[in-house]
């Protein structure tokens, strides 16, 4: 019988932990600005053994405000300008005034096919988000859970960072 070593993984939000968040949507390359550190912080957990995927909410697409295709062209320069650390991005293109779906966080379904897919381990696991809603899956699943936050903030996160870089910190230590 094969046996394969559960992996520890950071599963990061998109839109104000990688890039900075737009109130119209980050949709278009041009506008899509990659947060500072951001490429290093992810070097930083490779290095530390974690996999690093993201789950984001892309309710966008539901809207018909931008396509697929625009996303794709997004997440294919976060991946050209971090050097292709990112292991995988997962996306809900759901809004629940137009489509419901598990998928969409606060669900958990894309955490579970993340997990099952990278055999995660996630007691030595982290979220990474900045909003509550990226924390309450993580916690129901059992992850160690960071809110970004600007200032600081009430959070339902066990812990919270002004931004990646000291969320990886954070982690590592």
């Amino acid at each position: 019988m094969l046996v394969t070593q559960k992996s520890a993984c950071v599963f990061l939000d998109r839109d104000g932990v990688l890039n900075r968040d737009r109130v119209n949507y980050a949709y278009l390359v041009e506008h899509f600005e990659i947060l500072k550190g951001v490429p290093a912080a992810l070097r930083t957990l490779r290095d530390a053994g974690f996999r690093r995927v993201v789950i984001t909410n892309q309710a966008g697409i539901a809207k018909g405000i931008y396509t697929r295709q625009h996303m794709q062209r997004c997440h294919d320069f976060l991946q050209m300008t971090t050097g292709h650390l990112i292991e995988k991005i997962y996306y809900a293109p759901h809004h629940p005034n137009v489509t419901e779906s598990l998928t969409r966080k606060p669900g958990r379904l894309l955490f579970e096919k993340a997990i099952a897919r990278f055999n995660v381990d996630v007691a030595k696991s982290w979220m990474v988000g900045d909003a509550e809603r990226d924390l309450i899956p993580a916690q129901k699943l059992g992850l160690q859970t960071i809110r970004i936050a600007s200032s600081p903030a009430e959070t339902i996160g066990q812990h919270t960072a002004s931004n990646l870089v000291e969320a990886v910190k954070i982690i590592t230590s």
